[in-house]
């Protein structure tokens, strides 16, 4: 039913828990995990009296997001199949270019429960990825 299971990650502390959600589907399906991390090419903080430059920005964001698939890997079954990737871009969007172009037959991923002016401001990938996935996704809130 499952062979193909994309886990998105950003490095954050609660992945575990999604990544354990995976590792589930994955023994029962015997199926491969594909763990995925975007490096986000949006500086959110470049401007002519703040924040970073492009360049470093994109090195510190290429930098977290190998960390981010390291750490994942790390929390799963040394006996379960898994396949990485990083990709530049905007996280929404590369996930569910990723979906498409790998042909994923589920997608587990973390979501923080950002509400109210959090989630305005800063947006829910997690929710972008649910209401457009070509496939079932299942959401593990990280946050507790």
């Amino acid at each position: 039913m499952y062979d193909d299971i994309l886990l998105p990650t950003d490095g954050s502390d609660g992945i575990a828990a999604a990544a354990d959600h995976a590792a589930n589907f994955a023994e029962k399906f015997d199926a491969t995990i594909h763990v995925l991390s975007v490096v986000d090419t949006r500086n959110r903080f470049e401007s002519p009296t703040s924040g970073l430059s492009q360049e470093a920005w994109d090195d510190a964001e290429a930098e977290r997001a190998e960390r981010a698939v390291a750490d994942t890997v790390a929390r799963l079954p040394d006996d379960i199949d898994v396949e990485t990737s990083v990709v530049d871009g905007v996280p929404r969007a590369e996930i569910l270019d990723y979906i498409d172009e790998t042909g994923m037959d589920l997608v587990v991923m973390g979501t923080h429960g950002r509400t109210g002016l959090d989630h305005y401001l800063i947006g829910s990938v997690a929710e972008n990825v649910v209401r457009r996935s070509p496939v079932p996704v299942v959401t593990v809130r990280l946050d507790g």
